[in-house]
């Protein structure tokens, strides 16, 4: 009991050390006295056959992993909208300040005076934390938002990352995981392959299958937002801040606060001084309203909060010289040129390739073959030719456009500032990456369709078209190089049933231009079939609520398309069947749910949209005026509310069968 003790209390002790020197920087002993006492806990742990889950010995990199894992956020961990001036900064705050006004006017219960938190935009890999009963129990990456990669054993090598904290609800953290530009300097200097630029070398460790490559390049991690707190008692950022400060996540020391435009301006010149001062990367500024009240009624768009937005700063441009131009084909027909430059260094990595965009492009910029052009990267992505630096320079040649397709020499077509290959069914580029599409999870969801399956497929078993699919067997699989007997029925099977879709998911898989899943659930829902979908006419096209005249006529166009109509018929005659949906639309018009603890089935923004699309309201706290709460695991003092009140309790399964019923 004694030895039990005795490792409980160092396990305390060391964490408390451990938070002075990694988070603080503020070292209470040192490291020679440090080394004693884990040397110690090493020792008990192995004597008494057990480790605690908080203990400082679970950070050492363990075994490589066989691959991520994935894992649903308890909550949508949204991007930001980006402002790429600060005229775009103003025009924002202006928006919002008239929307408080304009709110204000028409509601008893009036918003507060507006406040921005402006905090420093990392420059690293976004990291979601999740917390049960106190304890680290999952780190994943962002992911697409909604589903991210398992990476807990890689987070656990972090020092700074609390593998437990004081409070037990069930929580969500995110942050960015970095690596300090001085461990960066550190690794290069042992290492002989060397890292080119922090932002990459902390996300490429992240993402590493072996934890001991993410201890070995130190990374730290920053945090400014919880994601998730059951029952939540924050109003506002600045006790947000508080919250993760009080359990002892690392928080930037940089936090600002601003009233106006101006004020934010005046930060925003303040942090591009900064941001060459301290020792991580940061590529701008992100700006947020204080108040959670007002976010919760701005709300979202189909991508971002309404109530924050990242301001980028300009990146720096290097001139280089363009030696060829390459042209490539897209999912869409549209072939574009990229810039095959002379190697220059930016920002520490070495940049090879540049955008040129379009046609119109190349004239506008008067780029040529030969010429010195100026290059800026932003943001890791690729380059972009800005202009040349003298468009008299000498021994120059022009770029020569090309009048058939580089890969299946159809002749090609100009509409606008593009040029198209108009051979959308055979040409290998376009066709990849329609099948992709076509294949990928919110389409016709064919699980092990990837794009080098599909590449192996096209070259091997000469498939031509989409529908084709539908006719491999499992014997032509196993002719395949890496197919064996389970792999090729694992496919079989998934191509089989893929043949069940829904409406919305076979409109989605169609490839329909400006037409993604939003607007393809929009479109399901207003046509109720295909057939009626297929035949829609403009004008009632362009009746429908976010459906514009360029995506309507984008909708007649493509099948009116006689190719393409062909197609879709061949497609359908292979079993597709499509599932139609049912008449509840709205049906729940009037009714309040709230959701809590955690959904296995679900993210909350499914269910919510779910729900939204029935016409209940979602709201995020109990009260009479409650219908439902759906509960999941750990549910906390909302469904103990909820009960209190007689409120109609529903479990996941419950739910399905509710929603089923309607």
């Amino acid at each position: 009991m004694e030895k039990q003790e005795r490792m409980e209390y160092l396990v305390e002790l060391l964490n408390k050390y451990s938070y002075h020197y990694y988070t603080l920087d503020d070292p209470l002993i040192d490291d020679k006295e440090y080394d004693v006492l884990y040397d110690e806990l090493v020792n008990l742990e192995k004597e008494l056959g057990k480790i605690l889950p908080d203990s400082p010995t679970n950070r050492i990199g363990g075994e490589i992993l066989s691959g991520f894992e994935k894992h649903n956020h308890l909550n949508t961990l949204y991007s930001l909208g980006k402002a790429q001036s600060k005229e775009e900064v103003r025009s924002w705050v202006n928006k919002n300040e008239e929307f408080v006004r304009n709110y204000n006017k028409t509601h008893e219960e009036k918003l507060p005076e507006l406040e921005f938190c402006v905090e420093l935009k990392f420059d690293g890999l976004t990291i979601n934390l999740t917390y049960d009963n106190g304890y680290l129990s999952m780190a994943t990456t962002r992911g697409n938002g909604v589903i991210g990669e398992v990476i807990t054993n890689q987070i656990k090598t972090i020092q700074s990352i609390p593998l437990k904290i004081e409070d037990k609800r069930l929580i969500e953290i995110q942050g960015e995981g970095l690596m300090p530009l001085s461990s960066l300097e550190k690794y290069n200097q042992t290492h002989e392959v060397k890292l080119k630029n922090a932002r990459n070398a902390a996300a490429g460790a992240i993402r590493n299958l072996d934890p001991a490559v993410t201890k070995s390049r130190n990374l730290d991690a920053y945090f400014y937002n919880v994601n998730y707190l059951e029952d939540s008692e924050l109003e506002n950022q600045a006790q947000m801040i508080k919250f993760l400060k009080e359990n002892h996540f690392k928080v930037h020391s940089y936090e600002k606060t601003a009233k106006s435009y101006e004020e934010i301006e005046k930060l925003i010149d303040e942090i591009f001084v900064l941001r060459n001062q301290i020792d991580i990367l940061t590529d701008g500024v992100v700006i947020k309203i204080n108040d959670f009240r007002t976010r919760e009624i701005l709300g979202y768009t189909n991508k971002f909060p309404r109530w924050a937005i990242a301001y980028k700063f300009e990146p720096e441009r290097f001139t280089t010289v363009v030696k060829e131009v390459e042209w490539n084909v897209g999912r869409s027909g549209k072939v574009t040129p990229t810039a095959i430059l002379e190697p220059v260094e930016i920002g520490n990595v070495t940049v090879k390739r540049a955008t040129l965009n379009n046609i119109d492009d190349i004239e506008r910029k008067q780029v040529k073959i030969n010429s010195e052009v100026f290059v800026r990267r932003s943001n890791d992505v690729i380059p972009e030719i800005m202009g040349v630096v003298d468009p008299n320079q000498e021994n120059t040649k022009e770029i020569e456009i090309p009048h058939n397709c580089p890969y299946c020499h159809s002749e090609l077509f100009r509409n606008g500032v593009h040029i198209f290959c108009p051979n959308s069914m055979s040409c290998v580029p376009q066709l990849v990456k329609r099948m992709v599409h076509f294949a990928s999870r919110n389409a016709m969801n064919i699980d092990g369709l990837s794009e080098k399956t599909l590449e192996l497929l096209l070259d091997k078993l000469n498939i031509k078209s989409i529908e084709e699919i539908y006719d491999v067997t499992k014997d032509k699989l196993m002719s395949l190089e890496g197919f064996k007997e389970k792999k090729s029925q694992n496919l079989i099977n998934a191509i089989s049933k893929s043949k069940d879709v829904d409406l919305a998911n076979f409109i989605f898989a169609l490839g329909i231009p400006e037409i993604g899943e939003k607007t393809s659930f929009e479109l399901a829902q207003k046509y109720k079939s295909f057939d009626k979908f297929r035949n829609a006419k403009l004008e009632d096209l362009i009746e429908i609520e976010d459906i514009g005249e360029i995506m309507a006529k984008e909708i007649v166009e493509f099948f009116n398309d006689e190719t393409i109509s062909q197609s879709i018929d061949s497609l359908l005659s292979k079993g597709i069947n499509i599932k139609n949906p049912q008449e509840i639309d709205k049906k729940l018009d009037g009714k309040t749910f709230v959701l809590t603890g955690s959904l296995i089935n679900y993210s909350r923004k499914e269910l919510t949209d779910i729900l939204s699309n029935l016409g209940a309201k979602v709201s995020s706290s109990v009260s009479k005026k409650t219908d439902y709460v759906v509960y999941g695991e750990k549910a906390g003092s909302k469904l103990d509310k909820a009960k209190e009140l007689g409120i109609e309790l529903l479990t996941e399964e419950e739910l399905n069968k509710f929603l089923k019923d309607l």
